[in-house]
């Protein structure tokens, strides 16, 4: 009798993790063009309002649609002052498999006013921004776990019509995510980019790293805490920001978002901004 039970409880032990596992790791083939039924959908996730990227993707066969409404840049150097509005910085997400997401940025509008320090006289571009690609795999944790990390890279095409400088452009981002006991959510992330100078027509390569933290402060609102820095490899000059964010969940899958990131060095960028999330 004991010995029968025992068999059991040893059979049961050696059966039941291959089950589990089973049903754990039971593959799907959605696609673009058979999209994860709702129900099996995971929880939204936004690339903003944080520098930092989310490593999680759309699900595949489905869309989500992440905008700035209104965006307003400030940068000072030694020898000019720049004001950018930007209306609709948007960025279109589509999954493409399990792991898989294509992404497509865009600007509707942009209004670019640059001011001599020296001389007093200003320039003003407007119109069009840049179109920039970008593919999102994930690596790991899209489904479980409690880490995540993708590889992100883009490529930005140079339509726009409010910077006449604009070039190609291009880089690698890998962001990486930790879900910590009490919902705390704790984001990292390193890039690698080739940029165009400010001043020149030549290029240049940039490495941006950051630190995000976020936790439910409301019910249906995060707050998120964030600090990054840049380094210019040809200027050999470093900038360092602190951003602060607020996110709101107004119904299911749609989100409202309104933050600051601040440089912290005289000549950093300060960006004011607010805009959504929406996912269909």
């Amino acid at each position: 009798m004991i010995s029968n039970r025992i068999s059991k409880l040893f059979l049961g032990a050696i059966i039941l993790p291959f089950a589990c596992y089973g049903q754990k790791e039971l593959p799907y083939n959605y696609s673009l063009f058979k999209p994860v039924p709702k129900s099996m959908m995971r929880e939204m996730e936004t690339d903003r309002p944080d520098v930092t990227e989310s490593p999680y993707t759309v699900d595949a066969g489905h869309f989500q649609y992440e905008t700035d409404f209104v965006r307003l840049v400030k940068e000072k150097t030694e020898e000019k002052k720049t004001n950018t509005l930007l209306i609709n910085q948007a960025n279109i997400k589509i999954g493409l498999t399990k792991s898989t997401a294509i992404q497509i940025g865009f600007q509707t509008y942009g209004k670019q006013k640059e001011t001599d320090i020296a001389t007093g006289n200003k320039e003003i571009t407007n119109g069009f921004g840049d179109v920039t690609l970008r593919v999102k795999q994930n690596l790991i944790g899209n489904d479980q776990g409690n880490f995540a990390m993708a590889l992100l890279p883009y490529v930005k095409f140079p339509t726009s019509k409010c910077d006449e400088e604009s070039r190609f452009e291009g880089g690698l981002i890998i962001p990486m995510m930790y879900k910590l006991p009490g919902e705390w959510n704790l984001g990292f992330q390193v890039e690698v980019d080739r940029l165009k100078d400010q001043d020149q027509p030549s290029m240049h390569t940039e490495f941006l790293q950051t630190l995000t933290i976020s936790h439910q402060i409301l019910k249906n609102v995060d707050g998120i805490a964030e600090t990054y820095y840049t380094y210019d490899f040809k200027e050999h000059h470093f900038s360092s920001f602190l951003n602060a964010a607020v996110q709101m969940k107004v119904v299911k899958d749609f989100k409202f978002d309104v933050g600051i990131n601040y440089g912290l060095q005289h000549d950093a960028e300060k960006q004011f901004f607010f805009g959504a999330s929406y996912r269909l």
